[in-house]
């Protein structure tokens, strides 16, 4: 619905455009008069050009008279001006001495007429720049005229009392002029600029205190706002509203710092004054004013009327408190939507009211911060014990007894974003502003929670109970809402919170399993509740995490060490593969799985310190890769991880036992797998070669590769490199890409093996200069044959990609 304003505010309104309209018709007028000037100007045709044999015939199309030099004249004026300007300061400065009184005053006098005096004949003949000009001069020498008069008739006096009375002098003679001769534009704005000193400087004469420089510049502008508002010119409009804009702003903070300086109640009543009386000021003038300025005094008004109201209670309150005095009465700016406020002034009301609340909640922060990431710091002590209260769990430093007004201002602040939310849907933007506001609230009141239980030191299992109670709620109300903005702030909320409340149960082991167990119901439960799949993945994974903790901390509670540790977790990996084939949602199953394939990782983290564990933790994990593997939709995704696995595992039990022939054992792998893998290619000729040939080929000559690097002789290198030349042979032959592959990369590594020592002592034989010079030379050589290489890479990568 669109907003109708009252007759009144209706008719101010209209009164405004008409003023504009009006001043904007002065102006075409003038320019339109300068126009008939130029073209009365009579315009002499340039000479013809002389004849030429054979020239094309000139055209007929009009001359079009050429436009004046605006910008040259301009800046010729401008010079001529300030070098007047000069002229006229070094006379007063330096050669006043040289002449006595009458001369000295006639000259300033009759220069000074004559420059008042000459803009009415030069705007007559229609030369407004140079009027301009001439004018600007004149305004510099009343300057002048003052100071000489200082200086001569009245050297005795106070000379701030002396400028207050001449400033307000030249702010009467200049703004007389400026409306005798209306069409110059220096006078006026001139004017304007000269009032905002009179006051000041009067102040300043009787050494009046802060506040009655405060008094002094909200009186300033005042009368600057006047004048912006019922001025005559955009210039002068424009200029009134920066001078209102410096002189209000800089009483407003000379009344703030009073305000809060102030040591009682009663010393804080005057400032307040002076703050309300300037927020006052700033709405009378956002009332009348455009949307910008509008908002912006709307603003300076909440911000005025905060500061005054609740400086007055703050100045008997400690800082703390204090806070939460002025966050009630940003709060109460909010009561604008009740009342009949022009929209633009009720945004800046409103801005300035959250504002408040928002720099009140980035005060409170730190502490519920320090609350919600203080666990981190048990990390290096697990299973110390449990501690006595909450702060001793968190080990931040903080004056947490200095910080008991914290959790109320974060409290308050989550009360006032509900209302908005419940109270005023209307007044926000089309659900957007709404879901804002709620987010906020839920942000704030979760933060809340933690920040009082560590202001208040409760004890630590109260603290643990009351932060799971909290991420059940969280958990509770965003699976409810589905998949809305307030949902998705409740989830993350809950996720952060499950987080810390985690860590924060390491302390002690009671109190591992009872954490981790009630949060892997709670996510369970709350994904098997929740219709939205991103947010059941997410709990999903957040349940199998809880179960791998808990599976870790089962084993230390056994007394197992880390690799006997491993195979229990493991149970996880196992229960996570059951649970990925019967779920109905593919993305569920997904996110299941790999949260299964991260704890079959920390499995082998745990079990890497003991070599025949590692390679039972391994072969396991290829079972249940292989048990993947067998559905069709997973064949590919875990096929090759299986295999690799059990290649892994083989290897490992190899090393573990000392194994230093490995090929007595892995030969006869190979070659059985190398049969499975030609019948399967036999029967699907569209099978990958890595399918087929790739664990055969990798069962051998990878493990007979890492043993031949540490042979000192020369039959085992000599026998690979034989195998590897057949292998890579055979691939090129037969358009196979696995064995090419494989083949070439153990050939290569074998014969860098050889030569290595060779390598060593001819670059010892060389001079230092030498491999610079020779990677110069390759890389000009490269660079000069570069496009008949990437050819060649090219036809490379076709070939290498026809190959199975």
């Amino acid at each position: 619905m669109e907003h109708v304003p009252p007759p009144a505010e209706e008719l101010a309104l209209l009164d405004r455009e008409l003023a504009w309209l009006d001043a904007r018709r002065v102006q075409l007028l003038d320019r339109r008069a300068w126009l008939l000037g130029v073209l009365r100007t009579p315009v002499v045709p340039p000479p013809p050009p002389p004849a030429r044999p054979f020239a094309p015939a000139p055209s007929t199309r009009p001359f079009a008279p050429a436009a004046p030099a605006h910008g040259t004249q301009n800046v010729l004026l401008v010079l001529g001006g300030l070098l007047l300007t000069v002229a006229a300061i070094a006379f007063t400065l330096f050669s006043w001495g040289e002449m006595g009184i009458a001369g000295r005053s006639a000259v300033l006098a009759v220069v000074t007429a004559g420059a008042l005096v000459v803009p009415a004949p030069l705007l007559g003949r229609r030369l407004p720049s140079t009027a301009e000009a001439v004018a600007a001069l004149a305004l510099v020498l009343t300057v002048l005229d003052a100071v000489a008069l200082h200086a001569v008739a009245a050297p005795g006096t106070d000379g701030f009392a002396f400028s207050a009375v001449a400033a307000a002098v030249l702010v009467v003679i200049w703004t007389a002029y400026g409306l005798s001769l209306g069409r110059l534009r220096v006078p006026l704005p001139s004017a304007v600029v000269a009032g905002q000193f009179p006051l000041v400087f009067a102040a300043w004469a009787v050494e009046a205190p802060v506040a009655g420089f405060g008094w002094a510049l909200l009186v300033t502008a005042a009368a600057d706002v006047a004048v912006a508002l019922w001025g005559r010119g955009l210039a002068v409009r424009v200029t009134a509203c920066a001078g209102a804009v410096l002189t209000g702003l800089t009483a407003l903070g000379l009344g703030l710092g009073l305000s809060v300086s102030a040591r009682d109640a009663l010393g804080a009543v005057g400032p307040g004054a002076l703050l309300l009386a300037g927020g006052a000021l700033a709405l009378a003038g956002a009332w009348r004013a455009r949307t910008e300025a509008a908002v912006f005094g709307g603003v300076v008004a909440g911000l005025a009327a905060v500061a005054s109201v609740g400086g007055v209670p703050a100045a008997a309150l400690p800082w703390s408190w204090a806070v939460v005095v002025y966050l009630l009465c940003g709060a109460g700016l909010s009561a604008v939507l009740r009342l009949r406020v022009p929209r633009p002034v009720s945004r800046g009301l409103l801005a300035a009211s959250a504002a408040v609340v928002g720099a009140a909640v980035l005060w409170a922060a730190p502490v519920a911060a320090a609350a919600l990431l203080g666990p981190v710091s048990l990390s290096a002590g697990v299973w110390s014990g449990a501690p006595e209260g909450l702060r001793e769990a968190l080990g931040i430093a903080l004056p947490w007894s200095a910080s008991a007004s914290e959790p109320v201002v974060l409290a308050v602040a989550a009360g006032l974003t509900a209302v908005v939310y419940v109270r005023w849907p209307r007044t926000l933007a089309e659900g957007s502003g709404r879901a804002v506001a709620g987010s906020v609230a839920t942000v704030l009141g979760w933060g809340a929670v933690p920040a009082l239980l560590a202001v208040t030191d409760a004890p630590y299992a109260v603290a643990v109970g009351a932060e799971l109670l909290l991420v059940a709620a969280l958990l509770a109300a965003s699976v409810r809402r589905g998949g809305d903005a307030l949902a998705v702030t409740g989830l993350v909320c809950a996720l952060a919170g499950a987080a810390s409340v985690g860590v924060l149960g390491l302390a002690a082991e009671p109190a591992t399993y009872a954490v981790f167990g009630t949060l892997a119901v709670l996510s369970g439960g709350a994904a098997a509740r929740s219709g939205v799949t991103t947010v059941r993945s997410l709990l999903v994974c957040g349940s199998v995490l809880c179960a791998t903790v808990i599976a870790v901390a089962a084993g230390a509670s056994l007394g197992w060490s880390a690799p006997h540790t491993a195979p229990l977790v493991l149970v996880v990996t196992a229960a996570t593969v059951l649970l990925g084939a019967r779920s109905r949602v593919p993305a569920v199953a997904v996110a299941v799985e790999l949260t299964g394939a991260f704890a079959a990782l920390v499995a082998v983290l745990l079990a890497v310190a003991d070599a025949p564990f590692l390679s039972l933790v391994l072969a396991l994990c290829g079972v249940l890769a292989a048990a993947s593997a067998l559905r069709p939709e997973r064949r590919r995704a875990a096929g090759y991880p299986a295999a690799a696995l059990f290649l892994a595992a083989a290897w490992v039990r190899l090393a573990a036992s000392g194994v230093t022939d490995p090929e007595a054992y892995t030969l006869p792998v190979s070659v059985a797998a190398f049969v499975v893998g030609h019948l399967r290619l036999r029967r699907d000729p569209s099978a990958s070669s890595w399918v087929a040939y790739g664990p055969a080929l990798s069962m051998t000559m990878v493990p007979s590769l890492l043993v031949a690097w540490g042979d000192p002789h020369w039959l085992r290198p000599l026998l690979l490199g034989i195998a590897a030349l057949a292998v890579t042979l055979a691939g090129a032959r037969l358009r196979l890409r696995a064995p090419l592959v494989i083949g070439g990369a153990v050939l290569a590594l074998d014969g860098l093996h050889e030569l290595a020592p060779h390598v060593v002592q001819v670059f010892d034989a060389l001079p230092r200069w030498a491999p610079p010079a020779l990677a110069g030379l390759l890389l000009l050589a490269v660079g000069a044959t570069y496009e008949q290489r990437l050819r060649d890479a090219r036809r490379v990568r076709e070939s290498f990609g026809r190959m199975r």
